[in-house]
Order: C-alpha cells, then sequence, then structure tokens
C-alpha cells in the first residue's frame, strides 16, 4: 500500500516551480497533491503525480535532479481531531512521521494525508489494522 512520490531539486528563483508545472503539462502529467519545502538557496518539491515514470522521465530530460520515494496515503475524518486521532496512534506505537501534507476532495467526508515514515512497512500495517483507509497508488492517482 505504498504510493510513488517524486521530488524535484530546484534552485530557489523566480520560474522555477513555472517550469516544472509547464513541463507535466505538456507531457499530460496530472498533479494530484505536492508540497513544496524551501530554503534561501534550494527548495525540494515533493509530487504525487498521475504517471511517476513519465513525470520523472521527462523532468530528468530537462536537467531537473528527480528522486523517487515511497510514501503513504491515508484517509483523514476531515472535521476536528481527525489528524490528531491518527496522529495519536502514531505516536503511542513509537512510528515517526519525517514529514506530511494533505489534500482535501470538494464534497468528501476525508482528507488524504500523505505520510513519509521512518519504518513504512509498520506504520502500513497499524494504520490498517486500526481501520484507517490506506489508499493504493492506482486510487490515489485516479482521486
Amino acid at each position: 500500500m505504498k504510493v510513488q512520490q517524486i521530488s524535484v531539486f530546484l534552485e530557489n528563483k523566480s520560474g522555477r516551480l513555472a517550469e516544472v508545472a509547464s513541463i507535466l503539462a505538456d507531457a499530460d502529467v496530472n498533479i494530484r497533491a505536492l508540497a513544496l519545502a524551501d530554503t534561501s538557496d534550494f527548495g525540494v518539491l515533493r509530487l504525487i503525480v498521475n504517471d511517476t515514470v513519465k513525470a520523472e522521465k521527462v523532468l530528468k530530460s530537462r536537467g531537473f535532479s528527480v528522486g523517487k520515494t515511497d510514501v503513504v496515503a491515508a484517509e483523514v475524518e476531515d472535521r476536528p481531531g481527525g489528524l490528531y486521532k491518527i496522529l495519536s496512534l502514531l505516536g503511542r506505537s513509537g512510528l515517526n512521521v519525517e514529514y506530511m501534507y494533505a489534500f482535501v476532495q470538494q464534497s468528501q467526508k476525508n482528507a488524504v494525508m500523505i505520510f513519509r515514515f521512518d519504518n513504512i512497512d509498520e506504520a502500513v500495517k497499524l494504520l490498517l489494522h486500526n481501520g484507517v483507509k490506506v489508499l493504493s497508488g492506482q486510487e490515489l492517482y485516479a482521486l
């Protein structure tokens, strides 16, 4: 139940994000979720896309440094305390969240959280055992 995420390393300068978006649009790659972390010199753009193989290929062909990472996509109740419920479960089990980001679909009851864990297999097992819906890549890419 792992999902592939691509990470694109960017110079922190005007137009670089637009360039990535343009390259992916021209390749007919749809961005499903993203997060950007930056410093004064560079940024890391984390993307969930509908076709990671194509995205990686076209971005590398244009000179971008691209990596792939396994992450977990889990449904979280879109209400106060929904995220806390999952984070407290993980915390009690000693599982560390390295980073996370989310997206919400209009007219849905749940948000989707993208998690990167220090122990991804144990985290998936714990979430499933506790009734948390963990999405497959195909489910997530089709949203």
